[in-house]
């Protein structure tokens, strides 16, 4: 059976499991290629470095050149993670010839334009399947098999992380250091959590999958995100009391005055598919025009579900699959955005509010008169009897009508103003 030459650079997680699948499973894979996926070169920082995974000899090595120069070497998975020599080490590859396979979400939403062009002008392609949602297969979902349709709207859990930590504080009543703690200790958090909690992997991901989608050309820090370090557990419960569950949603949809684009914790109604969504798992709820509402539910982060991600695009980009499809889309190409941002504080929605308040007559008045001041009226409210033994303030949850981001926005701000108004409301978008 012919062979065609394959290697890695970088050997973390998914760069071992890449590597298992690539080894142990050559008849799988060579069964689907039509050729053998011959695993030449494994190119680390630390050839000297001890590692879980026995590699054929000559095959690792810390000589990035050794690679570039080897002409039978068709096809590279670049798994180094960051900006930094990632983007370096890719237009290295496609220079040197190579089709190009990543995972790096990142590299892509800070340099999608650069990498893409280059590998036009060479003649080369990139794939990235692996780089939004793990194992679950959005990319050639969007721009292969739902190509037919214009897609409507996104909804998806991106990042695992967060999602674990939610599902934690919600099943066992944690709070955010413990289930953060939980995540870490289990591997679903890297040491430095930040890009997960703050919303920005999930930035990252909903800005590939919006170019995808709608032909978007916008920059992951221009959009509205917000990730889950400021839920509190209390509104995890009261929440659960309402009937919902707080998820961090990545959202995307298409309309006439543009497409709104946003990634914050939301209250998702119980029994929806997205608030089912637990532990470490990704979801998406994707509508199109002619198909109708699709969802897809798998696991968006770990060694293996990656790793298949990983393959079978170095499976697709072997056949020359990825060559065509990479012709044909243009991704990150030089035209014209095919959609205009709308403006975040037009974006339509129901809201919850929660307020610690003084126990004093008339301040559901104050704050009543406030939010119908913005066009803003109230759906139901929630409060609790006064502890006089514990607290001076009772917290009144608000769910409210359809009203605009800017609106709530502003009544918010003016809320918090009032004298019988303790700590700072807390504010969340329904997702309906």
């Amino acid at each position: 059976m012919e062979k065609t030459g394959v290697a890695l650079v970088g050997m973390g997680t998914v760069g071992a499991g890449a590597a298992k699948l690539l080894l142990d499973q050559g008849d799988r894979t060579a069964r689907h290629a039509g050729r053998t996926l011959w695993l030449t070169h494994v190119v680390v920082q630390d050839a000297k470095k001890a590692r879980n995974i026995d590699l054929p000899n000559g095959v690792l090595t810390d000589d990035l050149q050794v690679l570039l120069d080897d002409e039978s070497v068709k096809v590279v998975a670049q798994l180094v993670g960051g900006i930094e020599p990632a983007r370096t080490i890719m237009l290295q590859l496609l220079e040197s010839g190579k089709d190009v396979v990543t995972a790096n979400k990142a590299l892509l939403a800070e340099h999608g334009p650069e990498l893409f062009d280059r590998a036009r002008q060479l003649g080369r392609s990139i794939a990235f399947e692996a780089s939004v949602a793990g194992g679950i297969p959005i990319v050639a979902n969007i721009s292969q098999c739902l190509s037919a349709n214009q897609i409507q709207s996104i909804r998806g859990i991106l990042n695992g992380t967060s999602n674990y930590i939610i599902s934690r504080m919600d099943r066992d009543g944690a709070d955010f250091a413990t289930a953060l703690a939980s995540a870490q200790e289990l591997g679903f958090a890297e040491p430095d959590p930040t890009m997960d909690i703050d919303g920005s992997d999930a930035a990252q991901k909903l800005a590939i999958l919006a170019h995808l989608a709608f032909g978007a050309r916008i920059n992951w820090q221009d959009f509205p995100r917000r990730g889950i370090d400021s839920v509190d557990s209390t509104d995890i419960e009261y929440a659960r009391r309402l009937g919902y569950r707080i998820k961090l949603i990545a959202y995307a949809r298409l309309l006439p005055v543009g497409l709104q684009l946003v990634v914050a914790p939301m209250l998702v109604k119980q029994g929806k598919p997205l608030a089912e969504v637990r532990e470490n798992f990704n979801a998406l709820s994707i509508v199109g025009d002619a198909v109708g509402p699709v969802f897809f539910h798998g696991q968006g982060a770990g060694q293996m579900p990656t790793a298949s991600a990983v393959v079978a695009d170095m499976i697709d980009t072997a056949v020359g699959r990825t060559k065509i499809t990479f012709k044909t889309l243009e991704l990150w190409s030089d035209g014209h955005a095919r959609v205009d941002i709308a403006p975040p504080g037009e974006l339509m929605g129901r809201f919850y509010m929660r307020f610690d308040v003084m126990d004093t007559p008339g301040v559901l008045g104050q704050i009543a008169g406030r939010l119908g001041k913005h066009g803003i009226s109230i759906a139901s409210v929630y409060q609790h009897e006064p502890d006089p033994d514990k607290r001076q303030t009772v917290p009144v949850v608000i769910v409210t009508h359809r009203a605009s981001e800017a609106d709530a926005s502003r009544a918010i701000k003016q809320i918090a103003e009032l004298p019988t108004v303790g700590d700072q409301p807390e504010r969340f978008r329904i997702l309906d």
